[in-house]
């Protein structure tokens, strides 16, 4: 049923963000603001990994999947309902609670690893990371065929994707609210004769961010990297080709196959974590977003095998950091406080991804696609630094 729910919210999620920034532009009539509020949403999702963590580590995993993707279904329809009268400040403040999907999307694949033995951790995550490949690849394909929705909704073209994810959401909360049982972290708690650290949450395991386990702070770290690269360079993506004349369905094309690149290797990325250790894996990630920073810097918009190679490859290198950085997480935290500091940790990923969101727009504005491709490269250049300074080859945890 997990699985089930993350395939229909992949859809849900990818669906609309392939054409958020061409809805922004529409609505709001300014280049520079299309990355704002895909940036919101990008901000929200960040912000409700805390409380979401916590309050599943409180109750379980299950009501706070659920409350994820019926805000992110109510933040859709206000989206709709932004294109219909065509009010920027409304829209982002429906990005904003169509983000959220995207936080219990990712925190999903903790719910995966909390009856997983240690040594399949990784691999437990690439099972979730891959049921929301199947939704995530279809989603931006469907966007095209929305059209006449949304002509009969009155609104922009760009806008029809959201009234579909509107039903697409509602379907997941209903699934997981009804059919995911037991609880697997309350499952797991029973086995093991752990007791909830109901004291603390999220926002408490921030604060202490400098004093955890130093491969903690490596995983965040490598999940933070790959993050605000990948956000960056896909953010911009569909105005570059659109700009040099593309259709949406070339943009939905490219765009699913970026997906394809951060969901479709999960097998392998996981069952390379476990095998060989989570930090060559990060190691492989900056090597992926050094190629995808290269290729992006020399990709016309106009040649969509060039961007689709570059968009591959920047999906590749945040697949290889979020498998093994979520993976050293969970290796080096005690049980107890496992659902926090995941929390924590996407609380930290989401608000760099943020950061590069925001940053898009007006980079790409001052010095088109090759400058954003050109700071991916960099960022890749970084987290092969931050994964080879942790010495020595990790090995899965025992508790």
């Amino acid at each position: 049923m997990l699985a089930a729910a993350q395939v229909i919210s992949g859809c849900a999620f990818f669906l609309g963000i392939a054409v958020a920034a061409l809805l922004a532009r529409d609505v709001s009539g300014q280049e520079a603001l299309s990355g704002v509020p895909i940036g919101l949403g990008v901000i929200s999702a960040a912000l409700a990994a805390a409380p979401l963590s916590s309050w599943m580590a409180r109750v379980g995993r299950r009501p706070g999947l659920v409350a994820g993707y019926v805000v992110a279904g109510m933040g859709s329809a206000v989206v709709v309902g932004s294109a219909a009268i065509e009010s920027f400040p409304l829209l982002c403040v429906g990005m904003a609670a169509f983000g959220v999907g995207n936080a219990a999307n990712l925190l999903a694949r903790y719910a995966a690893t909390d009856l997983a033995p240690p040594d399949r951790r990784a691999r437990a995550i690439s099972v979730a990371l891959l049921a929301t490949a199947a939704g995530a690849i279809v989603g931006p394909n469907l966007a095209s065929q929305t059209e006449p929705l949304a002509d009969w909704l009155g609104v922009f073209d760009s806008a029809g994707p959201f009234a579909v994810s509107v039903v697409l959401y509602a379907l997941a909360a209903i699934l997981l609210s009804i059919l995911l049982r037991p609880d697997p972290l309350l499952t797991a708690r029973r086995l093991d004769g752990v007791a909830p650290a109901v004291t603390s949450g999220a926002l408490d395991a921030l604060r202490t961010l400098p004093s955890w386990p130093r491969l903690a702070i490596t995983g965040v770290s490598a999940m933070a990297i790959g993050n605000i690269a990948m956000v960056a360079v896909m953010t911009m993506t569909p105005v570059h080709m659109e700009d040099a004349g593309q259709s949406l369905s070339a943009v939905g094309l490219v765009i699913s196959l970026h997906v394809a690149g951060m969901y479709l290797p999960s097998p392998l990325s996981g069952a390379l974590a476990d095998r060989y250790g989570r930090l060559p894996v990060l190691v492989a990630g900056g090597v992926a977003l050094i190629a995808a920073g290269v290729c992006s810097a020399f990709a016309p918009g106009d040649h969509t095998p060039l961007v689709a190679v570059a968009l591959v490859l920047l999906g590749v290198g945040w697949n290889l950091g979020l498998i093994g950085g979520s993976a050293l997480i969970t290796d080096a935290v005690a049980a107890e406080q496992r659902p926090q500091t995941q929390g924590a940790a996407d609380l930290v990923m989401g608000m760099t991804g943020a950061i590069g969101s925001l940053a898009a727009g007006p980079l790409f504005h001052a010095g088109a696609f090759a400058l954003l491709g050109a700071g991916a490269a960099a960022l890749g250049l970084l987290l092969v630094a931050v994964a080879s300074r942790a010495r020595g080859r990790v090995a899965p945890a025992i508790s």
